[in-house]
């Protein structure tokens, strides 16, 4: 489980898709305040992938074909930066949201422009993933933990501070340029509940369990 707070800002050192799987490592670019372990899990950019290996300080990971096929991993190069957040250990604080590490699919940029100091980012997606978008809601947008600022009936907008602006990835983003997006997992909970046909005042551990959700 992550927060959505970014702790690096990464560099692509090397990405290799081959016909069923591929590989990543990725360069921190400074140390980390205790070693980081073989069968981590960090959050690449939002999608939580396992440490594998460990070389010269960069971290390699082993990719599904999956992975790069619904997520923006399969755009990327050698070199581009990427967002990193080891998992959350116990008695750590909870800064951002609860995010899980599994994508649901990528929204696209569609406009960024100045807002006095800082940002506001523009995003379009698919109707499915839109219908998971609440206004003040939580999303995690490569991995960065954001509130919605501005909903429509096509588009949802977020604005970003200078220091979100410059330490992540938001600083490199682009009309047109597609981020991996990850609704919040307590609208997932709601929704399936209504999919399933549950009214507020059936909801119970049993039925719950029954969504196959917990």
């Amino acid at each position: 489980m992550f927060s959505g707070i970014v702790e690096r800002k990464g560099i692509i050192k090397s990405l290799d898709l081959k016909e069923k799987w591929g590989r990543i490592a990725i360069d921190p670019r400074k140390p980390w305040d205790h070693p980081v372990e073989i069968g981590e899990s960090i959050a690449i950019s939002g999608i939580c992938l396992t440490v594998t290996d460990v070389v010269d300080g960069a971290l390699h990971f082993d990719v599904l074909r999956e992975t790069f096929e619904r997520t923006t991993l399969g755009y990327k190069q050698p070199g581009q930066f990427i967002n990193m957040e080891r998992s959350l250990r116990w008695g750590q604080e909870m800064g951002g949201h609860i995010v899980v590490g599994h994508v649901d699919g990528v929204a696209t940029v569609e406009n960024i422009r100045e807002v006095g100091r800082d940002w506001s980012f523009e995003f379009s997606c698919s109707d499915e993933l839109f219908d998971g978008v609440v206004y003040k809601g939580s999303v995690g947008i490569d991995g960065v933990s954001l509130t919605v600022a501005e909903l429509t009936k096509k588009t949802f907008s977020v604005h970003i501070i200078p220091f979100t602006y410059e330490q992540t990835t938001f600083g490199e983003l682009k009309k047109g340029t597609l981020v991996n997006l990850e609704i919040d997992l307590l609208g997932k909970y709601a929704r399936r509940l209504l999919e399933r046909g549950r009214v507020p005042g059936e909801v119970t551990w049993d039925s719950l369990r029954e969504t196959g959700l917990i």
